[in-house]
């Protein structure tokens, strides 16, 4: 195949995987050029992480001999974005922002402007792959199942990947290091970035409360008792230890408290003891709505695997339709299973789709 002629832009983050991943390109003698989005405008004595990482990205586009474009789509995250994550926290569900940042920024902003400047095809530094099955172009997995982040493009369409290249998508993320190391990267041994999609690690509460009125509440026992007092019930999800900070209660055991339950009309969070208790197990989920990568006519009841988290083991399950929602049966139980994350579908390694999770049983 004759790449000279063939035109990526790469969304450039600053990270090593999009680095390694422009490099990979020029490689394979594309002609490539870098493109950095800043999606989130900092406040004024707020630490800009985005600046930082612009600066990592133009000094790796300087080692590799790539033009760099920066676009800021920070009113399209905004509107997009951020406000259904601060919708989804209102409601005391647990959002994932990543999940709707790469269906409407990376693979509709990003594209758009890729195309508008030349792009033949777009590239990210995703752990994923593509590839073509009976129902067309499929979202694959990366051959690194635990940098694999399928879950995270579920709700992107096969039309929108047709056009993309995962050039990560065959190797480990040692191997990505490596390789970095190898050609002299600048952010070679940079981490991995964390926390919410383009605005970074942050203290959730501090954060959150800038948007959302956080009040103090109580922590009940699966009994009634209060055990202590929150700082805000939307902070905390359904499997969840840290920042509870309960303990030394009169006539119960030493063992770790994780929530159950979360009730936010009265501002409650239910709490029980034991990584292993019952109440933080369900046999199945409701969603309203499953999207489906390749809107294929998939028959009901359908059989297949579920992810309910990033990293989580996918658990064999069936899927029916009725009364216009979809009941999600899981072949075993699954622990901290929370509303408002997304149950993400798989025959095999192929990734069919997902929704959001409306409530458990």
């Amino acid at each position: 195949m004759n790449n000279e002629n063939k035109t990526v832009v790469v969304g450039m983050s600053g990270g090593v995987d999009s680095s390694v991943s422009a490099y990979l390109l020029k490689k394979q003698k594309y002609k490539v050029i870098g493109l950095f989005m800043k999606n989130w405008q900092s406040e004024p004595g707020e630490v800009c992480t985005s600046e930082i990482d612009f600066e990592d990205a133009s000094k790796v586009c300087d080692l590799l001999d790539i033009p760099l474009h920066k676009a800021n789509f920070s009113d399209e995250y905004w509107e997009m974005v951020f406000e259904e994550y601060l919708k989804e926290h209102r409601n005391g569900r647990t959002p994932n922002p990543d999940i709707l940042c790469n269906r409407e920024i990376k693979f509709k902003s990003f594209l758009k402007y890729a195309l508008s400047i030349g792009a033949d095809h777009i590239a990210t530094g995703h752990y994923a792959s593509l590839k073509d099955t009976d129902m067309g172009l499929s979202l694959c997995r990366a051959r690194d199942f635990n940098k694999d982040q399928t879950y995270f493009l579920h709700e992107v369409k096969s039309k929108d990947f047709e056009k993309c290249i995962f050039p990560l998508s065959d190797l480990y993320k040692e191997d990505v290091r490596k390789i970095a190391n190898e050609i002299g990267l600048p952010n070679s041994e940079k981490k991995d970035s964390v926390g919410i999609c383009f605005i970074g690690e942050r203290n959730l509460k501090d954060f959150l409360g800038r948007f959302i009125d956080l009040q103090e509440g109580a922590i009940i026992d699966e009994y009634g008792n209060q055990v202590g007092k929150h700082n805000g019930a939307t902070l905390f999800t359904k499997g969840q230890r840290q920042g509870l900070k309960v303990g030394g209660i009169k006539d119960r055991d030493e063992l770790p408290w994780y929530v159950f339950h979360k009730d936010i009309k009265k501002n409650e969070i239910h709490v029980c003891q034991g990584i292993d208790n019952d109440l933080l197990f369900d046999d199945g989920a409701i969603l309203n709505y499953i999207s489906w990568i390749n809107d294929f006519d998939f028959k009901y009841p359908k059989k297949c695997a579920i992810q309910v988290r990033h990293q989580h083991k996918p658990v064999e399950c069936e899927i029916n339709y009725s009364d216009k929602k979809f009941k999600v049966q899981f072949a075993e139980k699954i622990r901290g299973v929370a509303t408002g994350q997304s149950a993400v579908f798989y025959d095999k390694n192929v990734c069919l789709g997902g929704g959001i999770i409306t409530d458990t049983f």
